[in-house]
C-alpha cells in the first residue's frame, strides 16, 4: 500500500512538471532508440550477406588474375592466368567437381537495334553453368560446339534481354556486341546482385573461344570457378589449388602471388567483420548516449531535490519514513527510464521498417533489442536514481519545511 501510495506520488510530480520530464527522457528515447535500429540494422546485413553468400556458391572457389587480397574484379591487363592452369587444376586436384575457366570484358556496348546499354560480357565454357548453378529459362545454354566452332551466339542476363527486348522472347534474334553481330540462344534465369553489390543480371556470355578470339583479342583469361564436392574441403582444397599454381607460375618466397584466390567463406568473414566493427561502434555510441541520459536524469533529480524541499517536508511531516521518500525519487527516475524505454523502442522499430520500406538499408526486426534496452534502462533508472533519491530522503522535516 505504501509502494503504490510512493508511485502515485512520484506520478504526480512528474506529470506536474512535463517539460522536465522530457528532458529527462531525452538521452534515453536517443539511446535505446538507436539501439534498436543498429541491431536490426545489423540483423538484416547478416541477412543479407548470407544471401549474397549463397548466390556466390557455398561450395565455390573463384581464382582471379593479379595478386593482392580483396574480392575486385582483375585489374585490366593482368595476363597471369591462362587456360592451361584451369586444365591443370582439373587433372591434378582432387575433390573438384568443376572447373570453369573465363575471362571478362567490361562496359562493353550491347545493341539490338535502336537500343543500346552497357554490359558485362563472360567468355565461358559450358561447365561454367553447372559451376555456377546458373540456367536458362528459355533458350539454351552454352554448349561444347558453339566453344569448339567458335559460334557468335550469346546467352543474356535476364535484365539485358528486358531492356533489349522488353517482355518478348529474344531467342533467336540478333544482337551486336561491339562490331560484332551475335545470335541470341538462350536467356539466363534471375539471380541478383552479386557479392561485390552489382548485378548478375545485367550480365552476358558468349563461348570462351569467340570471346578470346574475336571481341577480347586475348589468350589469357581472367577467372577460374571450382565448385567442390564437399564444401568442408574448401579451404583444404583452396590451398592445394594455391600450391599448384605457385609450381606452375614459378612464384617463390619473397614474391607475391600473381593470383588471387577467395571462397564463399572468405566473402562471409569479410563482410560480418566490416558489419560487426560498424554494428559494435554504433551500439557504443548509443550506449553512451544512455549514460549521458542518464547523468542528465541525475542531475534535473538532483535539482528537482532542492526545488522540493517543502514538498519532501510536508510529507515527513504527514508520516512519511525516509524508505518512503527514497522509494518515490526512485520510482520517478524508474518511471523516466521506463517511459523512455517503451517511447524509444517504438521510435526505433518505426525508423528500422521505414528504412527497411525504402530500400536504403535491409532491417530485420526481433525482440532482442527490447529485452537488451529494458535491462539497460533498469540499470541506468537504478545506477543514477540513487543519489537523488539518497539526497531527498535525508532532509529533515524541520530542514525542509524552513
Amino acid at each position: 500500500m505504501r509502494s503504490l501510495r510512493n508511485a502515485r506520488e512520484g506520478a504526480r510530480a512528474l506529470a506536474s512538471s512535463k517539460l522536465r520530464t522530457f528532458f529527462m527522457m531525452a538521452g534515453i528515447i536517443a539511446g535505446i532508440s538507436g539501439l534498436t535500429v543498429v541491431m536490426a540494422a545489423g540483423r538484416g546485413t547478416e541477412k543479407r550477406v548470407m544471401k549474397r553468400v549463397n548466390a556466390f556458391g557455398t561450395r565455390a572457389i573463384m581464382i582471379t588474375a593479379g595478386g593482392g587480397k580483396g574480392f575486385a574484379p582483375p585489374q585490366e591487363g593482368v595476363t597471369t592466368l591462362r587456360p592451361e592452369d584451369a586444365e591443370a587444376i582439373r587433372t591434378q586436384i582432387r575433390g573438384v567437381d568443376v572447373v570453369a575457366p573465363f575471362a571478362l570484358g567490361r562496359n562493353m556496348s550491347i545493341k539490338a537495334g535502336s537500343t543500346q546499354v552497357q554490359a558485362m560480357v563472360m567468355a565461358v565454357r559450358p561447365e561454367w553453368h553447372d559451376a555456377w548453378d546458373w540456367h536458362t529459362t528459355d533458350g539454351e545454354p552454352i554448349a561444347a560446339d558453339d566453344t569448339a566452332t567458335l559460334a557468335r551466339v550469346c546467352v543474356l542476363g535476364e535484365m539485358i534481354a528486358r531492356d533489349l527486348f522488353g517482355n518478348q522472347s529474344c531467342v533467336g534474334e540478333f544482337v551486336q556486341i561491339g562490331s560484332t553481330r551475335f545470335k541470341v540462344k538462350g536467356v539466363l534465369e534471375h539471380r541478383g546482385p552479386s557479392p561485390q553489390g552489382d548485378e548478375f543480371d545485367s550480365r552476358l556470355v558468349v563461348p570462351l573461344t569467340t570471346g578470346l578470339r574475336r571481341l577480347f583479342n586475348q589468350d589469357h583469361i581472367t577467372n577460374i570457378r571450382l565448385k567442390v564436392g564437399d564444401p568442408r574441403q574448401i579451404e583444404s582444397i583452396a590451398d592445394e589449388v594455391r600450391l599448384l599454381l605457385h609450381a606452375r607460375h614459378h612464384i617463390t618466397p619473397p614474391r607475391e602471388d600473381d593470383f588471387a584466390i577467395f571462397s564463399a567463406a572468405d566473402i562471409a568473414r569479410m563482410a560480418r567483420g566490416i558489419s560487426g566493427t560498424l554494428t559494435y561502434l554504433l551500439m557504443a555510441l548509443a550506449v553512451l548516449s544512455l549514460l549521458v541520459g542518464g547523468i542528465v536524469l541525475m542531475n534535473i533529480l538532483l535539482i528537482s531535490v532542492g526545488e522540493r524541499k517543502k514538498e519532501i517536508g510536508l510529507r515527513r511531516a504527514l508520516g512519511a519514513t525516509h524508505g518512503d521518500i527514497f522509494q518515490q525519487f526512485l520510482m520517478e527516475s524508474l518511471s523516466v527510464t521506463g517511459l523512455g524505454m517503451i517511447i524509444g523502442s517504438l521510435l526505433g522499430w518505426a525508423i528500422s521498417i521505414a528504412l527497411d520500406r525504402s530500400g536504403l538499408w535491409p532491417v530485420v526486426v526481433t525482440w532482442e533489442p527490447f529485452g537488451l534496452a529494458l535491462v539497460f534502462c533498469l540499470a541506468v533508472g537504478l545506477f543514477f536514481g540513487i543519489q537523488p533519491a539518497r539526497q531527498a530522503a535525508r532532509l529533515s522535516p524541520v530542514e525542509a519545511l524552513r
